[in-house]
């Protein structure tokens, strides 16, 4: 059980990094996301917070209380080592699983709020029109000409998305957590 819990350390490391570099890792495919659900992620977020807890933060080797720490942090989440071990080495290669995970740990939106409302086409649409609008601004953080309004315009109605709500979708993005976490999921799954 110690040599598993040490891999499982070492996983927390990776796990560490590999959120942080995100954006660089390769994507994988949204079947391989798919093997886990959501119940077995939450367990794993859960068991992962404790596992951080306990671990050494020096990046030693555990002792013997850390270790056993750890294990009843893995066991009381009701995963097994084994389990706990094979999807944080899944979490820390797989952007989607990354991106799933960072889903679930956030709070819901508020009830009410633009952001609970947001469907996922609504995501997928905002995500994709975002990527045009960018691409059409003026790259200098300038005042944009009338051609460049009329193209991120044209980006946004291409999307199928109204005006109006874009601009409601943009003002939620920057102070809701959660509907920023779907449109990452989103993004890390292609659209």
């Amino acid at each position: 059980m110690r040599l598993t819990l040490i891999a499982a350390v070492s996983a927390v490391a990776l796990l560490g990094g590999a959120v942080q570099a995100s954006a660089a890792a390769p994507l994988t495919t949204a079947t391989q996301a798919t093997e886990y659900s959501d119940a077995q992620l939450q367990a794993f977020g859960t068991a992962m917070t404790a596992v951080r807890a306990a671990a050494p933060t020096d990046g030693t080797t555990p002792n013997a209380d850390q270790q056993a720490a750890m294990a009843a942090a893995v066991a009381s989440s009701g995963m097994d080592i084994t389990a706990f071990n094979a999807l944080a080495t899944a979490v820390s290669t797989d952007a989607v699983l990354q991106a799933r995970l960072a889903v679930l740990a956030t709070p819901e939106s508020p009830a009410g709020s633009v952001a609970a409302s947001v469907t996922d086409a609504e995501v997928a649409q905002f995500g994709a029109a975002m990527v045009q609008v960018r691409a059409a601004a003026p790259a200098d953080g300038a005042t944009p000409t009338t051609e460049q309004q009329a193209a991120m315009a044209a980006a946004v109605s291409a999307s199928g998305l109204a005006l109006d709500r874009f601009n409601a979708i943009a003002g939620a993005v920057s102070t809701d957590e959660r509907l920023r976490a779907r449109l990452e999921l989103a993004d890390a799954k292609g659209g």
